[in-house]
């Protein structure tokens, strides 16, 4: 089922949910299902099947409809409902899948694998879903789209236990890559052909700022909305890839497609791929870590600093700087979640090499990988789930629900395998209630004493680098939330800051921790971030904001392993008018 078009049927819906009198007898039934202060078990069959309904759409308990948490009365998510765990997932009712959204294979022009190796390797390294995302383009626009699905079908087949989706590295006009994917069904290929035909900014030559370009991108995602809401495909969704390596996503275009298409346009990688590329040599690359090595070029925003082009614990300076663009749409009330990923090309130390007689200007792809025996430590990237992780709170094991738990932002992410497990609740203080996970909305009386649960289950168990990594501090960030900016190109938002640490200094078992926000009588937002603690540094906007954040990553000697982070996407907490 669809998600675009919902969203404001819903809000308006919402509205009157309550306001029985004027209407029709199917709606009366339809407010029922979507009043969430009615329990599951008090509603009739119908009633339930439409809830039900409802939920997988992403309209109930995703904790933030199209209009962000200050939309007018009634717009503002309902709260979650407390019987959504069916009792057989693993943590918090969830079943949390790691992934990855951003994997190449040898139908792009500069990587080297088939699907399956990538999908072998995927799921011995734990990864339940992960997207191929071949470089959109003109060759792969002709070829590349129909030759791939396949090889993605075939691997489907042969790996059951992990969700193989097909999308691709849009170009996008005006900006930086991501990535598109649909939902596996009979027009997926179909779906994907024509937008990178149409909107593709290679494709179409629009890879220049100009306001045309930018257009062309909102009309993009526009069209990935249409297909959905014309149940062309079940689902789409789009993420911005590593969007500082070069300057090119301007604040003003982010801000764009996230409020052209909010059930599209759903975030950003927080960190980028290509990890192992800040290796020194000769046993890596000896460059920047995601390849983050450049400088502004002339499309490039002229207000972004220097330092954005580089990384910092190996995450975006977008997401890594406390108070900074991450933070700033986030403090607009609106979801913007962040994601980490491979953006596997060609791994680090493999000793594949690309198949003999490969003509890809011709076949749109390389003939098979064969084995030289050589390792290659001049490439920058790791297998998927080998060190980036996304992890995904799904309802159940299913295209669907990945898609719908992406969308609701119960996302969290980390390198090198820094923690196993994070469970994080806002909730009144005191009342007994579950309250409500990441991603999510909690609506309280003004006034009302507020906290945040958190439990974070710690690595016990070697990572791929074979060794058990210890979670040193667990950092609280806080940040009020005032609404749209008047700047749509701001990147900056005063009032946001670490609020607490704790520290852990153990690798195995459980801890817990609460923190007590207090009475809250404004909007706010909460997110987590953890380190090893190896390597730190005050954040960006100064160390009364951020006392020790990531530090900046050296260029040519930046050992990914010796510098994990994880990070968490935010809740908000709305005190009711």
């Amino acid at each position: 089922m669809g998600h675009g078009h919902h969203h404001h049927d819903h809000d308006h819906a919402h509205d009157h949910a309550h306001d029985h009198a004027h209407e029709q007898p199917g709606e009366t039934e339809a407010a029922v299902a979507r009043d969430l202060s009615v329990p599951d078990a008090e509603l009739s069959p119908g009633q339930l099947s439409r809830r039900r309904m409802f939920r997988r759409a992403g309209l109930l308990g995703a904790g933030l409809t199209a209009a962000g948490v200050l939309g007018g009365e009634g717009q503002a998510a309902a709260a979650v409902t407390r019987d959504e765990g069916r009792g057989r997932e693993p943590r918090d009712g969830y079943q949390w899948l790691a992934g990855d959204h951003h994997i190449h294979t040898q139908y792009s022009s500069d990587a080297v694998y088939r699907v399956i190796d990538h999908v072998r390797h995927a799921n011995a390294f734990g990864l339940g879903w992960m997207v191929i995302t071949d470089h959109g383009g003109a060759a792969h626009a002709k070829i590349g789209v129909e030759k791939v699905n396949p090889d993605i079908v075939a691997a489907r087949e042969a790996v059951k236990d992990t969700l193989v989706f097909q999308g691709l590295e849009w170009n996008i006009p005006a900006a930086e890559h991501g990535t598109v994917f649909v939902a596996p069904g009979r027009n997926e290929v179909s779906t994907l052909k024509e937008f990178e035909s149409s909107f593709d900014g290679s494709v179409k030559g629009a890879s220049s700022n100009t306001p045309q370009n930018e257009a062309l991108a909102i009309a993009g995602l526009n069209f990935l909305a249409e297909a959905v809401r014309r149940r062309r495909v079940p689902d789409a969704l789009f993420l911005a890839n590593h969007p500082s390596r070069k300057g090119i996503d301007s604040p003003h275009e982010i801000r764009g497609w996230r409020d052209a298409q909010p059930s599209i346009a759903i975030g950003m990688e927080g960190a980028p791929g290509h990890q192992a590329a800040g290796i020194a040599k000769p046993y890596g690359p000896g460059g920047g870590r995601g390849y983050y090595d450049g400088s502004p070029g002339a499309d490039s925003f002229p207000g972004y600093p220097a330092e954005s082009y580089k990384t910092f614990g190996g995450f975006d300076w977008m997401t890594s700087t406390v108070g900074g663009l991450w933070d700033s749409l986030l403090a607009e009330g609106k979801p913007w979640w962040i994601t980490a990923n491979s953006d596997a090309h060609w791994v680090h130390g493999d000793t594949s090499d690309r198949g003999p007689n490969s003509d890809f200007n011709a076949n749109g792809r390389y003939e098979d990988p064969v084995y030289k025996g050589v390792p290659n430590f001049g490439s920058g990237d790791f297998w998927p789930g080998f060190y980036s992780r996304t992890h995904v709170g799904a309802e159940d094991f299913s295209y669907g629900a990945v898609m719908d738990a992406l969308r609701a932002g119960r996302i969290w992410v980390d390198h090198g395998g820094l923690i196993s497990g994070l469970v994080v609740r806002a909730r009144a203080a005191g009342t007994g209630q579950r309250g409500v996970t990441l991603g999510s909305t909690l609506q309280v009386r003004r006034g009302a004493r507020v906290e945040l649960s958190i439990e974070v289950t710690l690595a016990g168990r070697p990572n791929w680098a074979q060794f058990v990594p210890t979670l040193a501090r667990v950092d609280v960030i806080q940040g009020d939330v005032t609404g749209p900016v008047s700047d749509r190109d701001a990147f900056t938002t005063p009032n946001t800051k670490v609020v607490q640490s704790y520290e852990v200094n153990k690798n195995s078992g459980t801890v817990t921790f609460t923190y007590q926000l207090g009475a809250v009588d404004r909007p706010v937002y909460v997110r987590l971030r953890g380190t090893d603690g190896k390597r730190s540094a005050p954040g960006l906007l100064g160390a009364a904001v951020d006392p020790n954040g990531p530090q900046i990553d050296v260029y040519g000697d930046a050992d990914p392993w010796n510098d994990l982070w994880f990070y968490s996407n935010p809740i908000w907490i709305l005190p009711r008018r």
